[in-house]
């Protein structure tokens, strides 16, 4: 896990103090070393923070070359063994112990194909001297960032905004329009399409590869992968497709275990991650040391201390626990809004922010997380709308557990149009819409509704909010130093679920009925047939009283306000709350946030000193 950079230029020599300023914005993802590599004709500049985890010694340092290539790579092949195995049996040579070499050899074997025998999280950058190209790829889910940009002679990439927000001629001008639909509804995200929020930078989307000419610069870009579900030989019962997802998953995690740097996991006490620490045990083993850590929030709802416990009460890790407060977020705000780079919709990432910091504060650089088990398994109450619209089987149990979730009917009030229905929030000062706050229109893509669950699934795993949530674990984690594993996200689990019917999925009225129904005998009962979710939240409503309110007051107060907001509305919804209107936090968490990622980060960002790319 590290930070990337580089520059290459069609034909002027490349600025190496740029690269220098770029890698050096990204110490954070890689505090272990630092390298940088000048081609020959000083065309291209390629930069490399490190996070020593696997072969951390001198030889897999990066910028990595060998003859004719230079690699600068950011993330973990879990599975380079075997690919190393096949590629000497080919008759590569290899002189180190780590994946980058791997990933070197692979490109020389097959050229573009060589990502779809990856099993990993990654964002690279390739040059080949000989065919003067510059091969960048990402990996199937989007794990990994890869943002570019281009200019007058020159292409620039980075594993972050900041990285290239340093080149000059790039403000942090944003597009305002998408942030307030992310604003208004954040499964829209900021993540999708090869677009981003800055108008001037782009982003290599997951599954994607991209060949820059070192000549003319041009770009080809093209998907490698695209999600299709695995050729079954024969039909699978639900039992024997259980027994065959958790082969996957044991496998999964398996590999993600393989590091030179303890492992640790995340235990939030839910279905997901305390799968993944069983699991995780049973390969282990009992002897060996495991630790694993938790937010919690003692005294609230939010808190899921007993689930926790009665996963370790089986696997007997190295507990560790931080309470994250709301006094403590105020006073490290800034911080976070500015490590996130863009403005994050839930206080719960900076419960993840937290997790993380615990992790790296106890000697602990990798850490196993369940996140993606929602997207790709069926975990959402809201999905059951789509199950039922492909033709699935209804159920009393399903309507007695998520009647809610399943009513079509909406509201009279949400089914005027939206014009209408911000001038009558106005005029009466109720509602509790994001949107009504904006100072000006805004336009929420409506995407027609999935035909069923397997569209629902891969819209949201390939398309939607998932890559969003992808992008805080990666800032979150990165921001200590410290590399996040996704067991769910091995595409061979998403291949195989596409796979299954509908029922398998969440039949019963069971969401991740996979998963529950895969872990029977390895899971306490207690967390395996939990049917109510709870995410990872903290008690926002109550933060906001303790002690976040005051902050909102204030930015809403600000005369530096962002033209984004409506100050006389904000003024009523603070009021609003403080009468007990509840409603209203998760609003006024979003006006914070973005208040502190505008002031912190852009702020930041207009006073740095910038580079010219090119000498």
């Amino acid at each position: 896990m590290c930070g990337i950079a580089g520059i290459l230029s069609s034909q002027r020599n490349v600025n190496p103090a740029a690269v220098q300023a770029m890698t050096g914005s990204l110490a954070h993802r890689g505090p272990d070393g630092s390298g940088l590599w000048e081609g020959a004709d000083g065309r291209l500049v390629l930069g490399h923070r490190r996070l020593a985890i696997i072969d951390p010694g001198p030889a897999s340092a990066q910028p990595f070359v060998v003859g004719d290539l230079a690699l600068t790579y950011n993330g973990e092949i879990y599975n380079y063994q075997e690919i190393r195995q096949e590629l000497q049996s080919r008759g590569h040579v290899f002189a180190t112990e780590g994946d980058s070499e791997v990933i070197v050899a692979a490109w020389r074997q097959w050229g573009e194909a060589c990502v779809e025998f990856f099993n990993g999280m990654f964002a690279f950058a390739l040059w080949d001297e000989n065919k003067q190209v510059l091969f960048c790829a990402r990996d199937r889910f989007g794990e990994k960032p890869f943002l570019y940009t281009g200019g007058d002679g020159y292409f620039a990439f980075g594993s972050e905004y900041r990285a290239l927000l340093n080149l000059d001629g790039l403000a942090g001008e944003f597009d305002h329009d998408r942030l307030a639909r992310f604003l208004v509804s954040p499964a829209d995200g900021l993540d999708r399409g090869d677009t981003t929020l800055f108008a001037a930078i782009g982003q290599l989307p997951p599954a994607h590869v991209m060949v820059v000419d070192g000549r003319t610069l041009e770009r080809r870009q093209n998907r490698y992968w695209h999600g299709k579900p695995v050729r079954l030989n024969r039909r699978l019962t639900p039992q024997t497709a259980a027994d065959a997802f958790r082969d996957l998953l044991t496998d999964s995690v398996r590999l993600r275990l393989r590091s030179d740097v303890p492992v640790g996991s995340c235990l939030s006490g839910g279905l997901d991650s305390s799968a993944i620490v069983c699991l995780a045990r049973r390969e282990m083993g009992l002897d060996a040391p495991y630790h694993t850590f938790s937010g919690r929030f003692p005294g609230t709802s939010a808190d899921e201390g007993p689930y926790m416990e009665s996963v370790a009460a089986v696997t007997h890790p190295l507990r560790h626990d931080v309470e994250p407060k709301p006094e403590a977020l105020l006073a490290e705000l800034g911080r976070f809004a500015e490590a996130n780079e863009l403005p994050v919709d839930s206080a719960s990432q900076y419960a993840q922010y937290c997790v993380f910091r615990l992790a790296r504060q106890n000697g602990v650089k990798v850490l196993l997380d369940g996140q993606g088990a929602d997207e790709i398994l069926g975990g959402y109450e809201q999905y059951f709308a789509a199950y039922l619209r492909g033709g699935a089987t209804d159920s009393p149990l399903l309507h007695s557990r998520y009647g809610e979730a399943l009513t079509q009917v909406q509201p009279w009030h949400t089914r005027l149009p939206a014009g209408l229905r911000r001038l009558l929030a106005r005029r009466l000062g109720k509602g509790s819409d994001l949107a009504f706050g904006l100072a000006g229109d805004v336009r929420v893509e409506r995407r027609p509704p999935p035909a069923d669950l397997h569209e629902a699934l891969r819209r949201d795993a390939l398309d939607g909010f998932l890559g969003t949530l992808l992008r805080y674990g990666d800032r979150n984690s990165m921001a200590h130093s410290v590399e996040v594993r996704l067991p769910f996200t091995d595409h061979r689990i998403y291949e195989l679920i596409q796979a299954l019917p509908a029922e398998y999925l969440m039949g019963e009225g069971e969401t991740k009925r996979l998963l529950r129904g895969a872990m029977e005998g390895i899971l306490p009962d207690m967390v395996r047939l939990r049917w109510r979710k709870h995410g990872f939240v903290p008690p926002q409503v109550a933060w906001l009283h303790q002690a976040l309110l005051p902050a909102v007051e204030a930015a809403v107060e600000d005369a530096n306000l962002s033209s984004l907001w409506d100050r006389k509305w904000w003024r009523g919804a603070i009021h609003r709350f403080r009468a007990g209107d509840t409603s209203q936090a998760s609003s006024l968490w979003k006006v914070l946030a973005t208040e502190a990622w505008r002031v912190h980060f852009l702020g930041g960002i207009a006073n740095r000193p910038k580079f010219q790319p090119l000498q």
